[in-house]
């Protein structure tokens, strides 16, 4: 099986590298006149770079292909702050991140990119990219890793949050949550092909969070959970219900001081314990690591500095 998906996912790379390539050659103009375009190509390097020989994956899974992994992985992607091109940091399964990946288009017009593990492989097959005119595209690998897109919607610059915590109506595929302008949480669920049913209102008073995160279970119970940080620095945990109608629970407090951050976001399992973790970025640049604990109410453990300089980039 991982032969013949390693096949196939060359034969899409084939497929799609003379767009690649004329993307690199033309340069930033180029992917600033055609996000769809630059969506593609950090989709596709990223389904190289996860899949080529060598990679590091969590022990077993590369010889139990059916054996679902529930906390996934995924990269975190810069774009710098001057140049606007993007970078993709790829996890070192030891806590960190290994070297930076120069993608070498522009990416000013991405507002969010959100990736998705559908197929419970430990590693992302969709993402969502949602770009600062309101326009949402889905990017995804079918069975046979050939790479389709399509855009599934505009007027998403509503939200000042889009996230994915994972599945939150039960089904296999991953959903978005968005936080509006007015401070109301929406809620919608997702099909295989990133298309999104109606929204349902989750409820007001969200507008009280300047963050909010989440990728998969914090508190153990397997239900995707999330945190919000409110103004004060106060980080509150959410935990999942799995009703998409009511999806999270009563906040409850892990601990104040985290206003010391300027970004909160996940990768999900970064530190390959099969918990989910979360980063945090001091405004001088210093990056550190809160592993999950797998258990509320205290969800992480303390904080491990895991980069410096990272205050060139807006992190997505």
């Amino acid at each position: 099986m991982i032969i013949r998906r390693r096949r196939a996912l060359r034969g899409a790379l084939a497929a799609t590298a003379a767009t690649i390539a004329l993307t690199a050659t033309a340069g930033t103009a180029f992917a600033s006149g055609d996000p769809a375009g630059a969506d593609r190509a950090r989709a596709t390097a990223v389904a190289e770079a996860e899949r080529r020989p060598g990679d590091a994956r969590r022990a077993g899974v590369l010889g139990a292909e059916d054996t679902p992994v529930e906390t996934p992985t995924f990269s975190m992607m810069g774009v710098h702050k001057q140049t606007t091109e993007g970078y993709l940091y790829f996890p070192n399964r030891e806590g960190g991140f290994g070297p930076r990946y120069h993608l070498e288009l522009s990416y000013d017009f991405l507002a969010d990119v959100i990736d998705v593990d559908n197929d419970k492989d430990g590693r992302g097959d969709g993402t969502w990219f949602l770009h600062k005119d309101g326009s949402l595209r889905y990017n995804w690998f079918s069975d046979d890793m050939q790479q389709h897109s399509k855009q599934v919607g505009t007027g998403w610059n509503t939200y000042r949050t889009v996230l994915s915590p994972g599945s939150i109506g039960g089904a296999k595929e991953a959903d978005l949550i968005g936080v509006d302008t007015a401070g109301v949480l929406w809620s919608y669920l997702a099909y295989p092909d990133g298309s999104l049913t109606a929204r349902t209102r989750v409820g007001g008073g969200w507008g009280q969070y300047d963050q909010v995160e989440g990728q998969g279970d914090l508190s153990g119970d397997g239900k995707p959970d999330i945190v919000a940080r409110d103004t004060t620095g106060v980080l509150w945990l959410y935990k999942g219900t799995g009703d998409y109608t009511a999806p999270f629970a009563g906040r409850t407090r892990i601990g104040g001081g985290w206003n010391t951050y300027d970004r909160l976001l996940s990768v999900g399992d970064l530190d390959a314990d099969g918990r989910t973790d979360l980063i945090a970025r001091k405004p001088n640049g210093d990056l550190f690591r809160y592993s999950g604990s797998g258990s509320a109410p205290t969800v992480f453990q303390a904080p491990v500095k895991i980069g410096s300089s990272f205050q060139i980039y807006n992190l997505l």
